[in-house]
């Protein structure tokens, strides 16, 4: 099958059809398209149409208004490199990686807290700015990697946290003297 039925199949981040320039879209379906592509196109045989993603291409994507779905693009393809295939896992292959990466994330959140000066007593410790920041985006990775695994993508993210934080504002308006089990479960 001709990537040229894909010309203008929203999600496709960048891509090059045989004999024509290179084409850049914006990918805010990326995820939800590629799943599509996965299931009805053999798979192979696709990506072999597809060149590599130029860093052009990247950088012009960096520019546009999909930097979420980008990042969740850039995990995706980490996450396959690594052996994780999305679209074949178990439910128990799923919790197992979804435990990975929590623990993952906890150990980063430990890196975190070591780049602060934590310990009240110590006098030489310094704020390692620098180094929280990478320490945040190693903890954001695994966020992106355990959504990926919870069959989120960038889209529905956005739509949990937008409810999620409505959540949290009711909570406050209302003191939150005692949890409500039932606030959550329409996200």
């Amino acid at each position: 099958m001709s990537t040229e039925n894909y010309k203008n199949f929203p999600g496709i981040c960048h891509y090059k059809l045989r004999d024509s320039p290179p084409r850049s879209v914006c990918c805010e379906t990326s995820l939800s398209a590629r799943f599509f592509l996965q299931k009805t196109v053999d798979n192979a045989e696709f990506w072999k149409l597809l060149p590599p993603v130029s860093n052009a291409a990247e950088e012009d994507c960096r520019h546009r208004s999909c930097k979420l779905a980008h990042l969740f693009e850039l995990q995706r393809r980490f996450g396959e490199r690594i052996g994780l295939h999305l679209n074949e896992l178990t439910d128990e292959e799923k919790k197992d990686w979804v435990l990975n990466y929590t623990r993952a994330m906890q150990q980063e959140i430990a890196e975190l807290v070591d780049s602060l000066p934590w310990k009240w007593w110590a006098k030489y410790q310094e704020f390692d700015l620098q180094n929280a920041r990478v320490e945040l985006v190693d903890i954001f990775h695994f966020v992106i990697s355990t959504a990926l695994v919870l069959g989120m993508d960038e889209n529905s993210l956005y739509e949990a946290f937008l409810k999620k934080n409505e959540v949290n504002h009711a909570r406050q308006d209302s003191g939150y003297a005692r949890k409500n089990p039932d606030d959550s479960k329409h996200i």
